[in-house]
């Protein structure tokens, strides 16, 4: 079974996968890498992106319409190298006060957090100074180079920051700066029924003390 998935619900997989009624075999990647991979022929059983990732997708005929299943409400955080200063980020001014601080930061520009994320530093009036200082990856874990002392700052969804380790995360952004993702699945046109149980079993598997442990919420 081919599960093609955002990297926000890692952590949660990783832990369901081996439990699963049939083998799956789960590659991991910025929900619009994804979408770029599908749009260009590639097809797996299943997809986990965002809803509206899903929902386009059923709307092309590339998933099957119907399928669509919410499996996670996810929200953007920050993270530090385990033992470094934590910086507040309890209000919208405190937030816009240690990026303007800091001395690097990194967030993700192909991740659903990412593209919120510049959004939001154009809002605040703020993009040029932060970006000056960011390093914008294209795939992967952000909190990997706070973890290695690369950057000081590590921005992505809370579940992203929690799949690395020798990082202490912050907390979420405050609400003003802050946004709540849907992760949603579906099945690819010409899955079979395997795939079908294999996406509801899914479905069930990610409930509320499974999804908490791996930084996410019930949508």
């Amino acid at each position: 079974m081919r599960v093609m998935s955002t990297l926000a619900v890692a952590v949660v997989l990783r832990g369901l996968t081996p439990r699963a009624p049939v083998a799956m075999a789960v590659e991991f990647d910025p929900t619009m890498r994804l979408l770029k991979r599908i749009e260009g022929g590639e097809r797996a059983d299943i997809a986990i992106l965002t809803d509206a990732g899903v929902e386009g997708l059923m709307a092309q005929g590339v998933l099957v319409p119907g399928s669509r299943r919410d499996l996670a409400l996810s929200h953007i955080g920050m993270a530090v190298k385990a033992g470094a200063p934590r910086p507040d980020i309890s209000t919208l001014a405190a937030l816009q006060a240690t990026l303007l601080a800091a001395p690097s930061i990194a967030y993700s520009g192909a991740g659903a957090s990412g593209l919120f994320f510049a959004g939001l530093l154009e809002r605040l009036g703020i993009a040029e100074a932060v970006n000056a200082k960011a390093t914008i990856i294209p795939q992967g874990f952000t909190a990997a180079l706070a973890a290695r002392g690369e950057v000081a700052l590590a921005i992505q969804q809370i579940s992203e920051l929690m799949a690395v380790e020798g990082v202490e995360i912050l907390g979420k952004l405050p609400p003003e700066a802050n946004t709540g993702a849907i992760f949603s699945a579906g099945l690819f046109a010409g899955a079979d029924q395997a795939a079908a149980g294999a996406l509801d079993w899914l479905a069930a598997a990610m409930d509320a003390p499974t999804l908490a442990a791996g930084g996410l919420e019930r949508p």
